[in-house]
């Protein structure tokens, strides 16, 4: 036993140790071989103690002296550690997520709390690496104030995972529209309300006054909000909507059981709140014998069977608007009928026209960082010269969330590329209940769930 506590308290045996932690975590996985000088490091810590013996022992004697140093010392030096060490397992492996709407409902519910794992499709190296820790864009106590700093930018690079995003998955990513904020909304999508502003007061001054009357901030990738929905889509899919029900390359979506859609009910007499609760119906609106009602197919047939129920449709939105994703009159689009749209592909190349534009503008601008102009004569530029193709330098996604008609989704945004994929949501952890007082709002049925 005693050769055994010797081997392992061996200065060569936990360098070794080290080591061998250190090389697979930081630099093979990472791919940066500039990190192996980090190993001078490990060695002198474990070996040849220089750094101990001139500089650290001087703080040593200090917690010897001083019983009051000692205690600040052992506080800071807790609480550097296990920053470190969640900040480190924030970037690299998992991280916590809570539902805060009920565009997954009822999927996911208002309210939990998940496990997002970053190792499935490999976690994404940080765009701003120096940021205040254990929080996303903000600083506790202000709704204004930047917790991260651009001095440094990282480019997009992402580390190996266990695998891609597949189609049904269920995914946490970086809001694509969230580049821009309006610091006093920042419930409302920047671009939304712009094109309020510009169909009020038109193009230039619509413009000009949403400058004069809101604070306007941008943000880094990593530094946008965190959504969450299902990708329905993969790179080099053809989406379309058919009546609410989703095509992928001409066959149907595969079935999603907790989907929901709005439902129109018409009533000879109310419906109790019990029978609402007993159906486990939580998004619903009256308008004399009429309810508006979120519900799943199952739900919808078992409402029909209700005596005071004389018919249940489900909704269509049927009238396009500019509204829905690319935002021009040239696409008769809405929510339920919508596309067909073909999601890039990296490498692959389309060909680009005056017609197809509005689709892929936004990559070509925002998410690629190309310029872009268009002349009089209807040519068009990317970076100064004449192009009539475009071959994409990233994947990009189609996601959407169960909740069909309560979801600000692609269908409003568009593709989600590659780089705003945070993770994939694997199971629940906790649920709580926002309209219930502790105990009851504890949804124990729904604790360490898996997400499907």
């Amino acid at each position: 036993m005693e050769k055994i506590k010797a081997f392992f308290h061996n200065r060569w045996v936990g360098f070794a140790a080290a080591s061998i932690v250190y090389v697979l975590w930081f630099v093979l996985w990472t791919g940066n071989w500039w990190l192996l000088l980090g190993e001078l490091v490990i060695f002198d810590l474990y070996v040849s103690r220089l750094f101990y013996r001139y500089v650290w022992s001087r703080n040593a004697e200090l917690c010897r002296r001083s019983r009051s140093y000692k205690a600040v010392y052992e506080w800071v030096n807790a609480i550097l550690f296990a920053t470190v060490v969640a900040s480190l397992v924030h970037i690299f492996f998992f991280q916590m997520y809570v539902i805060p709407s009920s565009s997954m409902e009822r999927t996911l519910l208002v309210g939990d709390y998940l496990y997002v794992s970053k190792v499935a499709y490999g976690p994404q190296m940080p765009n701003t690496p120096v940021a205040f820790p254990f929080v996303h864009h903000t600083m506790p106590f202000s709704k204004t104030k930047p917790s991260f700093s651009e001095c440094v930018r990282w480019p997009y690079r992402r580390l190996k995972g266990l695998g891609g995003v597949e189609r049904n998955d269920v995914v946490v990513f970086n809001f694509p529209a969230g580049d821009t904020v309006l610091l006093e909304r920042q419930d409302a999508s920047y671009y939304d309300v712009l094109r309020q502003y510009e169909q009020a007061f038109g193009r230039t001054a619509g413009r000009e006054r949403l400058l004069r009357d809101f604070t306007v901030v941008t943000r880094p990738v990593d530094k946008r909000e965190n959504y969450i929905k299902r990708c329905v889509g993969l790179p080099g899919d053809t989406i379309r909507i058919v009546d609410a029900e989703v095509l992928v390359d001409g066959r149907p979506q595969q079935p999603v059981p907790q989907r929901q859609f709005l439902y129109v009910a018409e009533t000879d007499s109310p419906i109790s709140r019990y029978a609402l609760e007993n159906l486990g119906i939580t998004e619903c609106s009256r308008e004399g014998g009429r309810y508006h009602l979120m519900l799943t197919e199952e739900t919808a047939a078992e409402l029909e069977r209700l005596d005071n129920v004389l018919s249940v449709r489900k909704y269509i939105a049927r009238i396009p608007g500019d509204e829905v994703f690319p935002h021009d009159g040239r696409y008769a689009w809405t929510p339920d009928n919508y596309g067909p749209v073909w999601i890039p592909r990296k490498g692959a190349t389309v060909a680009l026209n005056v017609g197809n534009l509005p689709l892929y503008r936004r990559i070509i601008e925002t998410y690629e960082g190309h310029e872009l102009l268009v002349t009089d004569e209807g040519r068009i530029l990317i970076d100064g010269a004449e192009a009539d193709s475009y071959t994409f330098g990233m994947d990009y996604y189609w996601m959407m969330g169960d909740n069909r008609h309560n979801s600000a989704d692609s269908r409003f945004w568009g593709f989600v590329p590659e780089d705003h994929i945070v993770g994939k949501a694997s199971f629940v952890w906790l649920s709580l209940d926002p309209a219930k007082s502790f105990p009851a709002n504890i949804r124990w049925r729904r604790m360490f769930t898996k997400v499907k």
